[in-house]
């Protein structure tokens, strides 16, 4: 009995993988009671992990120590920080992971950030009253 072989079709050339680069922000939230040095240290983490990953850093925008709408872990008050960059969803994910497990850090949120659009950019003409 002879094998009959199944003639081999050449699998389709598959095009590089495209990394898309995202453009993110990240509300994070410091415990009150942490130095700032130890504030400097977590964002300068941040920041290394986005630049590996392939990222670009954009900036950082802290807004000072706030009173939280309501209490989380029997605390009142946290360090805001608004950290803007743009990376690969890779980058984010690891990122996020690395402030779930770090010391100080109450909460964060990660959200893409909006494309500026040309329509929002440009002011709408004012209308005439009805009756002019």
């Amino acid at each position: 009995m002879a094998a009959v072989r199944a003639a081999s079709t050449p699998e389709p050339h598959s095009p590089k993988e495209v990394i898309r680069i995202n453009q993110y922000e990240i509300m994070l939230m410091i415990e009150p009671d942490v130095a700032e040095e130890r504030h400097q240290e977590i964002i300068e983490r941040v920041r290394e992990t986005i630049t590996k990953a392939g990222g670009s850093w954009g900036s950082i925008d802290p807004w000072g120590k706030r009173k939280l709408a309501y209490e989380i872990d029997h605390l009142t008050d946290a360090w805001y920080f608004v950290l803007e960059f743009d990376a690969p969803a890779e980058a984010l994910a690891e990122v996020t992971r690395v402030l779930a497990i770090t010391y100080g850090v109450m909460r964060h949120m990660a959200v893409n950030r909006p494309k500026a659009s040309a329509k929002a950019a440009e002011p709408t003409p004012e209308r005439a009253p009805a009756g002019a």
